[in-house]
């Protein structure tokens, strides 16, 4: 068995950042942008006024000051004349300012009788913002970036209307045993529903990859073979279950009959020893174990690292975080045990049952306690490494 560590430095070794694609912006959302995005004007593309009121000369303004009203500005429409000493314009939010103007007095600082405004108060900013004070023409939203809808509202405004990004890794995922059974089929009293494949492919969706669920491959190298043959063309191949050592686990034996390069073989980990790695044909591939914790631990802990460098954001690792622990923990064995566990007020709480075939604990918790090999006992106060779910 290898480490955690030694495990997942295989695995980044194993892919590398997909090609690059252009799209419409509006399909931009959690992509990742391969090519840095360069604004082709200045925000605000005029000095604005930030606040309505009236545009003035700011050596003019004072208080008692009276102006004679000679215009309007609003949002989208520009005052086209100049503003001369004694003038002002009406303004509002978003206007540019006239020429000549420079600052503007709020509304509620003047009064107003026809055309003539005096001036009651004077602020302590000319409530101006100026050209270019948000973005300015050539500045870059830099690659690579998972983009939000911030991003999209910013690269929208510097009037970007297609950007650069990273394909969406295709993941081929093959559940595998004669036990299984699609949800809404009737299994008979040995089999069980597949239900990894449901979780695996989410979680692929939730990446940013393109999932492809094939038909269930049953215990059989024929029907193995058929399915692995379906995964052609994906960026990743992700098996779950048959890669242990018992009679009817086939998959390693089938992916080396079809050329797997192995990388490695059982982490020392739990959930999840059962795993396996390399490339078969030049594509990445993963042997999940069965059981669905250690499916969906383990495809946390190493199938989404392998897709976030796929999409060019590099070989990050999961996210470690340190909580409180709530009660006492024994020494650890020589495995690393990822627990789940249940973060409430900034304090976590491990389940009292930790059984791998237990899917309604995992959905309830929302974090794994990472407990290191041979970690030594830990007490209730104690700060523990915690991966957020």
């Amino acid at each position: 068995m290898i480490s955690v560590s030694q495990a997942l430095d295989h695995v980044f070794s194993l892919c590398d950042p997909l090609g690059a694609e252009t799209i419409p912006l509006r399909a931009g959302l959690g992509r990742v942008l391969a090519k840095d995005a360069t604004a082709t004007r200045n925000q605000p593309p005029f000095s604005a006024s930030i606040m309505d009121g009236y545009a003035v000369r700011d050596a003019d303004s004072q208080i008692g000051a009276q102006f004679t009203v000679i215009g309007e500005a609003a949002a989208g429409h520009r005052f086209d004349g100049t503003v001369q000493a004694g003038q002002a314009v009406r303004i509002f939010t978003g206007a540019p300012m006239p020429h000549g103007a420079s600052r503007v007095v709020i509304q509620e600082n003047v009064t107003r009788d026809g055309d003539t405004i005096t001036q009651t108060d004077i602020s302590r900013t000319t409530n101006i913002r100026d050209i270019g004070a948000d973005f300015k023409a050539g500045d870059t939203v830099q690659a690579p970036r998972q983009l939000t809808p911030r991003d999209l509202a910013l690269l929208a405004a510097m009037n970007i209307d297609k950007i650069t990004v990273t394909r969406k890794p295709v993941v081929a995922l093959i559940a595998t045993g004669d036990e299984l059974v699609m949800p809404g089929e009737t299994p008979n009293d040995a089999q069980i529903i597949a239900s990894n494949s449901f979780g695996l492919a989410a979680m692929v969706e939730a990446a940013g990859g393109i999932p492809r669920m094939l038909p269930i491959a049953r215990d059989t190298e024929s029907s193995l073979c058929q399915a692995l043959s379906l995964a052609a063309g994906a960026d990743m191949i992700v098996t779950i279950g048959g890669a242990s050592v018992g009679d009817h686990d086939i998959v390693g034996k089938v992916a080396a009959d079809m050329g797997l390069d192995r990388a490695f073989y059982k982490v020392a980990m739990r959930p999840g020893k059962p795993l396996m790695a390399g490339k078969l044909n030049g594509v990445m591939m993963l042997g999940l174990p069965g059981n669905p914790v250690s499916s969906l631990v383990t495809a946390h802990l190493f199938m989404l690292p392998a897709l976030c460098k796929m999409l060019g954001l590099g070989a990050a690792l999961t996210a470690h975080t340190l909580v409180e622990l709530t009660q006492d923990l024994p020494a650890n064995g020589p495995r690393a045990h990822y627990m789940r566990a249940q973060i409430d007020a900034g304090k976590v709480t491990p389940f009292a049952s930790q059984d791998s075939a237990l899917l309604r604990i995992l959905s309830d918790a929302n974090a794994l306690i990472i407990r290191a090999p041979n970690a030594p006992a830990s007490e209730a106060g104690d700060l523990v490494d915690v991966i957020r779910l």
